[in-house]
């Protein structure tokens, strides 16, 4: 059985950091792209970062750029976000997904999302 199981969400202050996890099981994380997407209240879903099976392309948005770094471990099967200088508008609940493409309902697995909450 396929699943994804997010942690490592709470309450950081503004410039602190934060790292997400997702323990994947019944795949091999590697060999799929895979994606942390957010929800931020009152709003709709908004893509975060990607990392390609294979070579390990990344991408951001650009509202990340230089904050966040998506990485894996292929030994612990486990997707991370690393959250640096969080910011306000970073509050949401986060998700990893299977998929890479920019439909979200091409996204097969998804995770039950952890809350990140970013305040002083």
């Amino acid at each position: 059985e396929v699943q994804l199981v997010e942690s490592g969400g709470g309450l950081v202050q503004p410039g602190g950091s934060l790292r997400l996890s997702c323990a994947a099981s019944g795949f091999t994380l590697s060999n799929y792209a895979m994606t942390w997407v957010r929800q931020a209240p009152g709003w709709g879903l908004e893509w975060v970062s990607a990392i390609n099976s294979g070579s390990g392309r990344i991408t951001y948005t650009d509202s990340v750029k230089g904050r966040f770094t998506i990485s894996r471990d292929n030994a612990k099967n486990t997707l991370y976000l690393q959250m640096n200088s969080p910011k306000p508008e970073d509050t949401a609940v986060y998700y990893c997904a299977r998929g890479g493409s920019s439909d979200y309902g091409l996204y097969d697995y998804w995770g039950q999302g952890t809350q990140v909450t970013v305040s002083s």
